[in-house]
């Protein structure tokens, strides 16, 4: 069960997953080895995945974004599709979708030429059929943020989510 406090808790590392625990102690007026055994509990249960810094792809070098929109022929190949995408770094999300294409793909490359090899390795994939990408010019908006206090004052395991 997620409790008002799991919620505050989750908040505040959304925004900041460096915060202390000693801070988390003392915004939700719990003891460190309360918030410890909480966080130990979200991590156990799924609800917090990782912890991690959001870097600036740009600052990197990785100046291209894209979306690939990629149609696989049957479900045959899903297996050895996905094993594909967990083997290229440059594939930063894989979704199954309804629509155009069977999934679609969210890549980082350093330009488009590194685009275009990306491209190609995934065109010659068993069962891929099409390809269609979309070059993003600007991200205005990234963010892995959901807003839980403001959505959903109390929410429980057995909540349904679409």
């Amino acid at each position: 069960m997620i409790d008002q406090i799991d919620i505050a808790l989750l908040e505040v590392l959304q925004k900041q997953a460096r915060t202390k625990r000693n801070e988390l102690a003392e915004a939700t007026g719990l003891s460190i080895p309360a918030i410890s055994e909480r966080l130990k509990k979200l991590e156990e249960g799924g609800i917090i995945r990782s912890y991690g810094a959001w870097v600036n792809p740009r600052a990197l070098g990785f100046d291209v974004a894209a979306f690939i929109f990629v149609t696989v022929d049957s479900s045959k190949h899903y297996r050895s599709f996905l094993q594909r995408v967990h083997g290229q770094d440059e594939i930063l999300e894989c979704h199954a979708i309804t629509g155009r294409g069977t999934h679609l793909l969210k890549v980082r490359t350093r330009n488009t030429e590194s685009l275009e090899k990306l491209l190609s390795r995934i065109q010659s994939w068993d069962g891929v059929m099409q390809t269609m990408t979309s070059v993003v010019l600007s991200s205005p908006k990234e963010s892995s943020y959901i807003p839980l206090a403001a959505q959903h004052p109390v929410v429980t395991k057995n909540s349904k989510g679409g």
